[in-house]
């Protein structure tokens, strides 16, 4: 006991002087081991079946329904939904390492000039993260945490594996997870069959999947699935 008091009273005096430093230290400990740890390297071969999302989804419907998805090769989607996504969700895809940065200041700056939540800056490596292994609530340490799942996703996998995991994960509508599920639901075609109308569709929506569907010809789906397909011979898939 005297031994402890001898080292608490050396290092409180350093405690205070560096107080700042000890407990931003402290909140990054706490941060990086509350992180998945094995599961991220996993990804690069193995199929998700259920995520945090998905865990919300059914919690917020009393587990009264269960979501459920299907796991596809990449291989067996149409590639101009793959084309699709990157143009509206994430352009610079196969340069940045997680976060568009010159893309989340463009939206900073947006956003704050009409004070509201008009573009987002969120890559797909930063969607994917927040999908598998955490929930729609906002906080400072859920953004946080969110990053650096991400940079671990960037170094750790492959840009092909986090695409895959991403169209197989994501939601498409009340209880529709992934895109065997979405193309079945809305188009009853498998992943593979989709025509180029319909995998824009599909891509239009994912801003909003419970507010628009991919089927129903709305100003929005119209609009955004018209600029997607406008785009898809500027994206190069490098996979």
């Amino acid at each position: 006991m005297n031994e402890l008091g001898f080292y608490w009273d050396k290092f409180l005096p350093i405690f205070k002087k560096k107080k700042f430093r000890f407990v931003l230290f402290y909140i990054l400990f706490i941060l990086y081991f509350s992180l998945p740890g094995l599961q991220i390297p996993l990804l690069e071969f193995q199929s998700t079946r259920f995520t945090s999302l998905m865990e919300q989804r059914a919690i917020e419907d009393y587990l009264l329904f269960y979501p459920r998805q299907s796991f596809v090769d990449i291989e067996d989607v149409n590639s101009n939904l793959l084309k699709g996504i990157i143009s509206m969700e994430d352009g610079n895809f196969f340069n940045h390492n997680g976060v568009d940065w010159k893309e989340l200041k463009t939206s900073l700056r947006l956003n704050t000039r009409r004070k509201r939540n008009v573009r987002g800056g969120s890559t797909i490596t930063m969607q994917l993260s927040k999908n598998l292994y955490f929930t729609t609530d906002k906080s400072v340490i859920r953004k946080a945490k969110e990053l650096l799942v991400t940079f671990r996703m960037e170094k750790e996998i492959s840009k092909k594996a986090i695409l895959e995991q991403y169209v197989n994960i994501i939601e498409w509508g009340d209880g529709i997870f992934g895109i065997h599920s979405a193309a079945d639901e809305y188009f009853q075609k498998s992943p593979g069959e989709l025509n180029t109308n319909q995998v824009s569709r599909l891509a239009a929506v994912i801003p909003s999947p419970l507010k628009h569907k991919p089927n129903v010809n709305s100003n929005y789906v119209l609009r955004r699935s018209s600029i997607i397909r406008g785009r898809l011979n500027d994206v190069i898939l490098d996979i």
